[in-house]
């Protein structure tokens, strides 16, 4: 029975939004016992802890603006949209920042901390249901550090008064220390499981997670003090960046030594990695640590509704599709890329091409729905609402020719995909791919080339379930002075690609992105492109009688639904999605936008002992 009631606390629940308003630290803590001895047995703690599940974790999206895993990317290079993210264009602004409503939920588990010693009962229970808790509050106070950087770190229930939360925020660096410590806790209490049957927190969930985190400040604090930016906390040693880096090794090493996870592989190198994430039921799925499911009976996403017609509003870009391998394991680039791109979806070919990129972008002629639905196949892009005989909807619309199939429900057996909030992907909240990607980077900052070895070795599943070959350092490192990562040690740029591939459309790019203080040259001043227009077939189906039947308009001065690189008369152009918009590229502000802009709200709360993020 508590299996059934915790997989429906984990079925679709939205992540905590900013939106919420300004954090009562005063308000009842949620989920509170009226009792005088609350929280007294280990039933009342797992109901008490139920209630962090279900607004806590990632999620799928369920409509076109929302936030949402398979959409997440939009907010990086890895994809582009129908408007530009406020993030990307540098339009957020302070008058519209809202307060951290995580500090809600930390109240609360503040509450069961204060109240944890009058449980009775079975003490492993008690333990498990505690480690969870110790989870919950280190995943609410990263999330504030990755958006907010320093904050306040509160382990205790203020007292009713003003006073009690005029708190100066601390540093970056001692928050992540106090996460790390908590992560800490709950890897030492939580259960040990080999699957996640029981739709819970356990011991290897805490440790991916300290994984994660460890990393990501690891590198922030590296790369941002690196360019001397306002970003990293001020006096902070290479020692300890690099035990945070140290921290993250040993934690995914744990995983990995435990041997009780693997890649899923069923030996199917061009169907297991998309298969992976259209399974309605991962419970014992052997490289899945913890996810949240789906059921169209219940509740469903609209992933697959939005995108299993080639569109969706959202498009992967240029940028992406090039930094996949060439099926021998070399760099794409130089005369052989040209010659591909000639014809729309050639490029995408797993003979030429890591068989992981037509697994995430679908190919001219991929089947996208049923063989029982209309239009079940596409073959070119949908750029604007109306390419054929029917006018087709916005939401069809594909900015960049390079349409999304990962997550895309091809066949569905309980309801048809593609209506309204039926979309069973699940929502993967950490899978052990990662953990081999963090280990493996981990191990390339602190150790660099004489690390490729244990790197080559770690990594060759992921390899080995696509069919490609092993990692050849030298081989994959691309030196051309066009890529952005050229300057970087081979060591650090191969495995910062295999993360990008692996993770694709996951919504993790940014954070990367972010936390290699990279969004100089990767996002600012950048023109997000698409696949070739102009010198590949696409062009020549724009007639009155091809594929788009001549309704895609460019180079007019006004009413273009399509825009291109470059300038009329250019032998290559590629599709801009935002150049109708930013012109001169992506005004990401990289003296400010790395952080959010902190509410006055909670400024005047803090009674102005909260100082605003640097550039707002």
């Amino acid at each position: 029975m508590m299996k059934i009631n915790i997989m429906k606390y984990l079925i679709l629940f939205a992540v905590i939004a900013l939106s919420f308003g300004c954090a009562d630290l005063n308000q009842e803590p949620e989920g509170a016992l009226t009792s005088s001895n609350p929280i007294s047995s280990v039933s009342e703690l797992q109901k008490y802890v139920n209630q962090f599940y279900e607004e806590t974790f990632r999620i799928q999206p369920a409509n076109l603006q929302s936030t949402g895993i398979a959409f997440d990317d939009q907010y990086s290079d890895n994809m582009a949209c129908s408007s530009v993210p406020s993030l990307l264009d540098g339009t957020r602004s302070v008058s519209s920042a809202a307060s951290p409503a995580e500090y809600t939920k930390i109240r609360s588990l503040n509450f069961l901390f204060a109240n944890i010693g009058n449980c009775k009962g079975n003490q492993a229970d008690i333990d498990h249901y505690t480690g969870e808790a110790y989870f919950f509050r280190a995943y609410y106070y990263f999330n504030m550090v990755c958006k907010y950087g320093d904050i306040t770190w509160i382990d205790r229930v203020l007292d009713a008064s003003s006073e009690q939360m005029k708190l100066k925020r601390d540093s970056r660096a001692d928050v992540i220390d106090h996460i790390l410590s908590d992560l800490d806790n709950a890897i030492n209490l939580l259960s040990t499981k080999s699957n996640s049957s029981t739709m819970r927190l356990h011991k290897d969930v805490a440790l991916a997670f300290k994984s994660r985190v460890a990393l990501f400040e690891g590198t922030w604090q590296k790369y941002h003090k690196a360019k001397n930016d306002p970003f990293f906390t001020a006096g902070i040693t290479d020692g300890r960046i690099n035990n945070y880096l140290e921290q993250a090794r040993d934690a995914a090493l744990a995983v990995i030594q435990s041997g009780r996870w693997k890649i899923y592989s069923t030996s199917n190198p061009l169907t297991d990695y998309k298969n992976l994430f259209i399974t309605k039921d991962l419970s014992t799925n052997s490289e899945v640590l913890f996810w949240k499911k789906y059921d169209a009976k219940v509740v469903g996403n609209n992933v697959t509704r939005y995108c299993n017609k080639g569109g969706g509003n959202i498009g992967l870009t240029l940028s992406l599709v090039n930094d996949y391998l060439n099926r021998d394991g070399g760099i794409f680039t130089g005369a052989e890329r040209d010659e591909a791109q000639k014809t729309y979806g050639k490029e995408l070919d797993p003979a030429l091409r890591d068989p992981r990129l037509c697994q995430t972008v679908a190919r001219p002629g991929e089947r996208l729905r049923p063989l029982t639905s209309n239009a079940a196949y596409i073959y070119m892009p949908t750029f604007s609402p109306i390419i054929t005989e029917v006018a087709l909807p916005v939401m069809w619309a594909n900015p960049t020719g390079y349409s999304l199939l990962k997550f895309i429900e091809i066949d569905c057996t309980d309801a048809a995909a593609d209506d309204e909030l039926k979309g069973e992907c699940p929502a993967i909240q950490f899978r052990y791919a990662e953990v081999l990607l963090n280990y493996a980077e981990a191990l390339a900052e602190l150790e660099g080339a004489s690390a490729q070895e244990k790197i080559t070795k770690a990594l060759q599943p992921l390899r080995d379930r696509v069919g490609m070959p092993g990692i050849d350092f030298q081989r994959e490192y691309n030196t051309d002075p066009d890529y952005p990562f050229h300057n970087l040690e081979a060591t650090i740029q191969v495995v910062r690609r295999e993360r990008r591939i692996e993770l694709a459309c996951e919504g993790m790019r940014m954070f990367d992105i972010f936390r290699w203080a990279a969004a100089d040259i990767l996002i600012a001043n950048k023109e997000m492109l698409g696949a070739l227009f102009t010198g590949s077939n696409m062009e020549a189906a724009n007639t009155a009688d091809g594929y788009f039947k001549g309704n895609l308009i460019y180079d007019k001065p006004t009413g273009n639904n399509l825009y291109l690189s470059g300038k009329p008369g250019d032998a290559k152009r590629y599709i801009s999605p935002y150049k109708g918009v930013c012109p001169n590229g992506l005004t990401f502000n990289v003296n400010r936008d790395y952080l959010y802009p902190i509410s006055l709200d909670e400024i005047a709360l803090t009674g102005n002992m909260w100082k605003q993020n640097p550039g707002w």
